[in-house]
């Protein structure tokens, strides 16, 4: 029961933390493009790369099982949002915009498959400092 505790508590402030930015990006950036989302993935990538890395080297607090569940599953998992993507790139699509639906996958891709690698590298290379 307090692994589900500290993993919803880990989903509601990724949650909360993903509506909050993609809301702050979206309202800064206008238009029918879905920035907000774009920035939360690709930060939630790179976020997870680092995670990643400090725990693939062995670095104790991210090696724990307890801190992975809340961090990488509950807080991370909730922040990205690969659902709303989904979603936004099909209403682009079904609203006859397919060069903006396209330019969302190639963006979303492009952007969040190299955060998370160089967040992994970053992460790898920052457990060797502490």
């Amino acid at each position: 029961m307090r692994d589900l505790f500290w993993l919803a508590l880990g989903c509601a402030a990724g949650g909360m933390a993903r509506h909050w930015l993609a809301g702050v990006v979206g309202r800064a950036a206008g238009g029918d493009f879905p920035w907000g989302t774009l920035a939360v993935n690709a930060g939630g990538a790179l976020a997870i790369g680092v995670v990643a890395g400090l725990a693939a080297a062995g670095h104790p607090w991210f090696s724990d099982a307890d801190v992975w569940r809340v961090a990488v599953i509950g807080f991370l998992g909730s922040y990205t949002t690969v659902s709303s993507f989904s979603l936004q790139t099909l209403a682009l699509a079904q609203a006859g915009d397919r060069r903006r639906a396209l330019g969302n996958v190639v963006l979303s891709l492009g952007l969040c498959l190299p955060a998370a690698a160089l967040g992994l590298l970053a992460g790898t290379g920052l457990a060797v400092w502490t």
